[in-house]
């Protein structure tokens, strides 16, 4: 099968590997045969190592997770982060009415200034960021009621 050459304290032995069966192998050494027990298989570390994701799930209740609920008047729903980033400044506050197109916060993302617009009409009702926070694609920033 295989055939190895070792030096164990100074000493050179030819191996051959002639059988392995279960747990037994049988080997030859210098021309002498051998049957040995095999008590652990050693196995060989990888150089790369290998990456294991793991299943994410959604986290939350599921109507946050909606832009707008169907039953919410129109122009209901939540202005939500379109990249991970740094809030800089809030543009709005709660009670504010906004149209489309209006700013509502500046955000830095990719060491540039991104202006966060609404792109529905209505009330700030509810603002889930301040000035300083960090946020990731996807998170609500802020919600407007319809009007």
């Amino acid at each position: 099968m295989k055939k190895y050459k070792l030096t164990i304290r100074g000493n050179n032995y030819e191996v051959d590997i002639l059988s392995i069966e279960d747990d037994k192998a049988e080997v030859e050494v210098n021309g002498s045969r051998y049957e040995v027990d095999i008590h652990q298989t050693v196995k060989k570390s990888t150089k790369t190592p290998i990456l294991i994701r793991t299943q994410t799930t959604p986290t939350g209740d599921a109507d946050t997770k909606r832009t707008s609920k169907p039953s919410a008047p129109k122009g209901a729903g939540l202005i939500k982060a379109p990249l991970p980033g740094t809030i800089l400044e809030m543009k709005c506050k709660v009670g504010d009415v906004v149209k489309n197109g209006g700013l509502i916060l500046i955000m830095e993302a990719m060491k540039m200034e991104n202006n966060i617009k609404t792109n529905i009409d209505g009330t700030i009702t509810k603002i889930f960021v301040n000035a300083g926070d960090s946020v990731l694609e996807g998170d609500s920033l802020v919600e407007v009621g319809g009007e």
